[in-house]
């Protein structure tokens, strides 16, 4: 009979910290596509570049209350 959830959960909260991150690592693998480092040094680039213009003054952000606000008259609630 094959283990639940919560049984795989049990037995590995006992495991040292770099055997659970194998078998995650192994589980994305399986059902996902790794990240490409390349990617994530793009994606890091563009965050910096966002961040600076938006310290600098070049952008205004826009606060998280106005961008929910806009999202619930978008979706009509």
């Amino acid at each position: 009979m094959p283990m639940t959830v919560a049984q795989v959960v049990e037995e590995t909260s006992r495991w040292p910290a770099d055997q659970v991150e194998v078998l995650f690592e192994r589980l994305l693998a399986s059902h996902y596509r790794l990240p490409d480092p390349a990617l994530d040094a793009e994606w890091a680039e563009e965050l910096k570049r966002r961040i600076d213009d938006i310290e600098s003054g070049r952008e205004v952000g826009v606060s998280g209350e106005e961008v929910m606000a806009r999202v619930r008259k978008i979706v009509g609630m």
